[in-house]
């Protein structure tokens, strides 16, 4: 049995009539139902935070993980925030919403985090929540022998589709893109960001109504010497330029947060392997940019031509996920103001809140 979940169309589908992908994809499906996904990202950030203190945060984390409520899968990874503070990351992958919930209540890690204790530290902490019903989300895959992020998740397995190779085949994906449109109820264009200061505060963030989160993933550790020179030489830079123009223009492209990740080793060295962690604020948002801007044609047409080039020799990997968020929480304490949605806390949607300190902490 491969689960998935269709609806009777009442919205037209992006898909051209006759279409016929030029590259083979694929997607995740899972043998059992599965009725929601959720990716809950923990982050100390510091300016030049040291090793160790990384070392100890992400070995807590993984203690606390090792629970048996904890995540089917995890990953640590870093990144480098706009101001240039390190971000020491962990998610957690979940398919079982129950398990998730007894794991906030119960974990030694959420109790830290939790506990008055993080507004006095020099380090600030973050964690951002994602958690959406089956329907609310997609994949993709260019090549079916790696997997990464929820395609570690128990039960599973990797499927070929034919919605690719075509501007709207992410929403096409989207079970729930058949019968709903997947507007932001939130008013256009995006506000103005404002600096909000966390500093000895606990900022709690409700994020608005179909906000979307796209982790996109780039993986290149199998890439031998021509394969390996065109994606540091070639592809790298396109994807790096497109990434700057999200930064740079979060108004006009409805980015609320992105950062470049780097996957690392048990021993805190970099792998090959990075990924893109995105907000924004809508889907039709980011298949704007996706869909007409030269930063994402740049890269698109780069990866259709090594595609066609390398065919079933092809040693580099791209993948995503996608959310399009019915609820997710976010909390900052300690933060520099750049951090995720902090700059929107006070704006329409977003239901910015200081958090009242907590009577006893938790050490």
């Amino acid at each position: 049995m491969v689960f998935h979940i269709k609806y009777d169309r009442t919205i037209a589908p992006r898909k051209p009539d006759c279409h016929n992908p030029a590259a083979p994809r694929y997607a995740l499906r899972w043998e059992q139902p599965v009725s929601a996904i959720i990716s809950d990202y923990f982050a100390m950030q510091q300016n030049g935070l040291p090793l160790g203190r990384e070392t100890d945060f992400f070995n807590f984390a993984r203690e606390s993980f090792a629970d048996e409520d904890g995540p089917d899968t995890y990953e640590v990874m870093r990144a480098t925030d706009e101001l240039g503070d390190t971000n020491a990351v962990i998610v957690g992958y979940w398919v079982d919403a129950v398990r998730h919930a007894r794991f906030c209540l119960r974990s030694e890690l959420t109790a830290w985090f939790k506990s008055d204790a993080r507004l006095a530290e020099t380090s600030g902490v973050w964690r951002e929540t994602i958690s959406v019903p089956y329907d609310r989300h997609e994949t993709i895959y260019s090549e079916n022998w790696y997997r990464i992020g929820i395609g570690r998740t128990a039960g599973s397995t990797i499927v070929p589709i034919t919605t690719n190779g075509y501007f709207g085949a992410a929403r096409d994906r989207i079970p729930l893109s058949a019968i709903d449109p997947l507007n932001t109820p939130c008013s256009a264009p995006l506000q103005q960001p404002k600096e909000t200061e966390s500093k000895g505060k606990r900022i709690q963030i409700r994020a608005p109504l179909n906000m979307v989160t796209l982790r996109s993933g780039q993986y290149w550790a199998h890439a031998h010497q021509e394969q390996l020179e065109d994606y540091t030489q070639n592809m790298r830079p396109r994807l790096m330029t497109g990434m700057s123009y999200l930064l740079d223009n979060k108004q006009k492209t409805g980015t609320l947060a992105l950062r470049i990740l780097t996957n690392l080793n048990e021993d805190g060295s970099e792998k090959r392997e990075t990924s893109v962690l995105a907000h924004f604020i809508s889907m039709e948002h980011l298949e704007s940019w996706a869909a007409s801007h030269k930063t994402h044609l740049d890269i698109y047409k780069h990866a259709i031509a090594m595609n066609r080039k390398f065919k079933q020799e092809r040693e580099f990997v791209s993948w995503h996920e996608l959310f399009v968020n019915q609820s997710a929480s976010f909390e900052y304490v300690n933060c520099n103001p750049t951090t995720g949605l902090l700059p929107f806390a006070s704006l329409e949607g977003f239901d910015g809140t200081v958090a009242t300190p907590l009577t006893k902490a938790v050490g």
